[in-house]
């Protein structure tokens, strides 16, 4: 699996939609017990993830000649909680 780029790319899909939900818990951290410190450390591994998968979402598009629609619906899917696990059900599978 990580042989391919797009191998790779579903890690740090997998890696960056986990880093979403967990943000979610550690803003509860923050806000309601005062505790900003988990929420500084997974909001930075989130945002360096969330680059990485920018960056290799463009990079799998080059190499596999995905549309514009695709590469469109793969940026869409990390901004929504639970879109990069949905995504890769249905968009990031390798193709025949």
């Amino acid at each position: 699996m990580i042989s391919t780029p797009l191998g790779r790319f579903r890690i740090i899909a997998f890696l960056e939609g986990c880093s979403f939900l967990l943000i979610g818990f550690t803003m509860i951290l923050k806000y309601k017990y005062e505790m900003p410190g988990p929420n500084y450390v997974v909001g930075m591994i989130h945002g360096l993830l969330f680059i990485l998968y920018i960056g290799m979402l463009l990079h799998v598009a080059y190499v596999y000649k995905w549309s514009f629609m695709k590469v469109a619906l793969g940026f869409l899917a990390s901004l929504i909680p639970f879109g990069t696990f949905y995504a890769d059900k249905k968009l990031f599978r390798e193709e025949n």
